[in-house]
């Protein structure tokens, strides 16, 4: 009995055909925490990945790494750290590559807000 890793309309490509294809970005009501979505190619070999968001001042708030997925649509939740106040302008910095990171096989960014505290604004 074979199990599928990806759905049947998707065809697993060798490493040199894999890409950053979506990334989805969205802050928890808390403000600390931020779900990210990375879907990549369908793929033979699986891939590494690195996130990393930075700050307006570019400098690390959070970092992840992803040692060979087995998926790949994937769903992970970032802790903004070392803030008192999250609020602000971010980029996420997602690479993907196989043997080295330098360079990676892609590398895509994004930006992103997180919101002021309504609540705390309005007391």
């Amino acid at each position: 009995m074979e199990i599928p890793l990806f759905p049947s309309n998707q065809v697993p490509h060798p490493p040199d055909e894999i890409f950053i294809e979506v990334i989805e970005i969205t802050p928890y009501p808390d403000r600390f925490r931020v779900h990210i979505r990375v879907k990549v190619t369908a793929f033979l070999e699986r891939p590494n990945l690195l996130l990393v968001a930075r700050n307006k001042d570019n400098v690390i708030v959070s970092e992840l790494n992803i040692i060979e997925t087995m998926h790949n649509d994937m769903e992970f939740t970032l802790h903004i750290r070392n803030v008192k106040e999250p609020a602000g302008e971010y980029t996420l910095s997602v690479d993907l590559f196989y043997q080295s990171r330098t360079p990676p096989q892609d590398h895509k960014t994004q930006t992103f807000t997180i919101p002021e505290d309504h609540v705390a604004s309005s007391d």
